[in-house]
């Protein structure tokens, strides 16, 4: 099983994650990799029944987790012991047709009330993990995208969230206001359009976990 990656969110190639990598294919569509418009996408993506996307996770959450803790941030060492929101990974279009779950930390509960949420408290934390698997059966690892509620004053444009992006070998592409800012600015800008929501958006009905 393959969990190569390249780019933020280009998971087409066996390349090591690192910032700056160049890919025509995905720059051609996103701009300057190291200050992406929006995810890049998967090339030919696999369309699957929620059972088959569910074993493949199985199969995979760990070595996936085995890469992210090597950031040394500790969500990525905790998310997979938190609440899962969904109940099967689904394809996102808004992260280049991964196949990705929705995890939340104790403070960030509320996120399972889904557009009744409210305001989630400072700490929150949701945590998003990513595979691709592509129509000739190449499966690879995607990024870890983390989302934490800073306290007021943070930074008004995104809501006072913070957005993380660690790669599958423990790399951290950027983080809002802190390493390559600029590379997960295309964060706020997509949360921007969920303002009424506190900037999170939610998965499709059909996936979701019922409230405990």
């Amino acid at each position: 099983m393959g969990l190569g990656f390249a780019g933020p969110g280009l998971s087409d190639t066996s390349q090591s994650a690192a910032p700056g990598l160049k890919d025509p294919s995905g720059t051609s569509i996103s701009g300057d990799p190291n200050k992406p418009k929006r995810h890049f996408r998967v090339k030919n993506p696999k369309k699957m029944t929620p059972e088959k996307a569910q074993a493949i996770y199985d199969r995979m959450r760990k070595t996936m987790a085995d890469g992210y803790v090597l950031s040394k941030h500790p969500a990525a060492m905790a998310y997979q012991k938190w609440r899962r929101f969904n109940t099967s990974p689904y394809n996102s279009a808004t992260h280049g047709q991964r196949y990705v779950n929705n995890y939340a930390n104790a403070k960030g509960q509320a996120y399972g009330k889904f557009e009744n949420a409210g305001t989630l408290p400072v700490g929150a934390l949701i945590a998003k993990d990513s595979f691709a698997v592509k129509d000739d059966g190449a499966i690879s690892a995607g990024p870890l995208f983390l989302m934490e509620k800073m306290p007021l004053g943070f930074n008004y444009v995104s809501g006072d969230w913070r957005y993380t992006m660690i790669m599958p070998d423990g790399s951290v592409f950027g983080q809002t206001k802190g390493a390559n800012s600029e590379g997960v600015k295309f964060c706020i800008a997509c949360h921007l359009a969920a303002e009424q929501n506190d900037h999170l958006h939610f998965m499709p009905q059909e996936v979701r976990a019922k409230s405990n």
